[in-house]
């Protein structure tokens, strides 16, 4: 087997595990809450825990992408791997919401396995194959956010959510193990040169391609997660007369993962025919008619059909997000590239859930659906406008400084 398709392999098994071990523990959290004794403050609580993460991944990816270029992204997959499993690990012996809260800000410091994947990905693929491996990684992500939640249920069921902690590092730890072991990382140069965020974030800047992709990140991620606070109740209102609510609106809520594990391939292989770009376009256009879509539906088997639909075209998005950024920069800033890519991710993870929940508890839910649709055609009509070539800010750059000198002849 080719080395670029072992890595590809090895990583979707390990994204694959990573995703899974975080999806079976971070929903169960506000249960647990209750299990370590917190009484008061529970929904205060559950928010801080959430955000936190965010918080302190936003702050500190750019500078493990930093430390991806000057060391390799391997180092830094690993390193986030052993840092994940000891935090899960440590997180089964907690006592008090305190210490959860440490775990989780430090959760947020440390890690980065899926962006050091997708780096590593991103710099180890032959040009003509790189869509077709970032999707991959794509459904890799998304079909361990749908086992996740049913093998910590699971667990949790059967032994206590101590054990399901337990086991998320445990899946997180052989995941690292399949990367020390057998994913190699041959196109690698390190960069000597002694740098800074600081002097990232200025150099970034003067590549406009490159914030346009930020951009979008940040305005995509927020639009998705603008809808996750008042989705589960906007389920239970449709399926208000059926059986089995609950399980019913954990099936919709996975409809768009399955979509991406179905077709996320398929967008990965167009993507490296006709263009990241143009399969950026129909991403946004087809995630957001079919966000405003979801209106038009007030029975709970209309709307699971267009939320599988909208899966569909969604699940383009990412995939093509990671492409231009391959595109658009130099593999000697590829590693600070997801790295910021990442905060611009996580930024987008802190805005969408508070603005979902202030304008679903000012107007109504139905309202919400509108907005995200809304934003999702913006950042379709800014990636159609959008000039993805050198600019002339670009041109005088490349005269100046070496830094972008190839981004535009990869």
């Amino acid at each position: 087997m080719e080395r670029w398709k072992r890595n590809m392999w090895v990583l979707w098994i390990g994204v694959f595990f990573t995703s899974a071990s975080y999806s079976m523990v971070i929903p169960f959290l506000p249960l647990f809450l209750l299990e370590i004794g917190v009484r008061e403050n529970i929904e205060i609580w559950s928010g801080v825990l959430f955000s936190a993460a965010f918080l302190a991944g936003a702050i500190s990816s750019p500078y493990w992408g930093l430390l991806a270029d000057r060391y390799g992204r391997k180092p830094m997959i690993i390193r986030a791997g052993i840092a994940l499993f000891v935090i899960y690990t440590l997180t089964a012996f907690v006592t008090n919401a305190y210490e959860l809260l440490a775990l989780r800000i430090m959760q947020g410091l440390l890690t980065g396995f899926i962006p050091g994947s997708i780096a590593l990905i991103g710099t180890n693929t032959p040009k003509k194959h790189v869509g077709y491996a970032l999707a991959m990684i794509s459904t890799a992500t998304a079909s361990g956010g749908i086992v996740g939640p049913l093998l910590g249920g699971g667990i949790s069921a059967l032994v206590g959510n101590r054990w399901s902690f337990a086991s998320g590092g445990f899946m997180v730890l052989i995941s690292t193990l399949l990367v020390i072991f057998l994913v190699t990382e041959d196109n690698f140069t390190p960069n000597k040169v002694k740098g800074s965020v600081t002097k990232d974030i200025k150099t970034a800047a003067s590549n406009r391609p490159f914030m346009i992709v930020l951009l979008l990140t940040m305005v995509t991620v927020c639009s998705l997660m603008t809808i996750e606070p008042v989705l589960p109740l906007y389920i239970k209102k449709l399926g208000s007369a059926e059986h089995n609510v609950s399980f019913l609106a954990g099936v919709i809520f996975s409809l768009p993962g399955i979509a991406s594990v179905l077709f996320g391939a398929f967008w990965g292989k167009l993507g490296d025919r006709i263009g990241f770009r143009t399969v950026l376009i129909i991403g946004l256009f087809g995630g957001g008619i079919g966000t405003l879509a979801q209106l038009l539906f007030h029975d709970i088997w209309g709307f699971s059909i267009i939320r599988f639909v909208y899966g569909i075209f969604f699940c383009a998005v990412f995939p093509a997000i990671n492409g231009l950024v391959v595109k658009v920069t130099p593999d000697d800033f590829r590693g600070r590239a997801f790295g910021l890519n990442q905060t611009a991710n996580q930024i987008g993870g802190m805005i969408g859930p508070m603005l979902g929940g202030f304008i679903g508890g000012i107007f109504t839910v139905h309202s919400v659906f509108l907005v995200t649709g809304v934003f999702l055609l913006i950042a379709m009509a800014v990636a159609w406008r959008s000039d993805w070539q050198n600019s002339n800010h670009q041109k005088q750059q490349h005269s100046s400084s070496p830094t972008f000198s190839q981004s535009h002849t990869k």
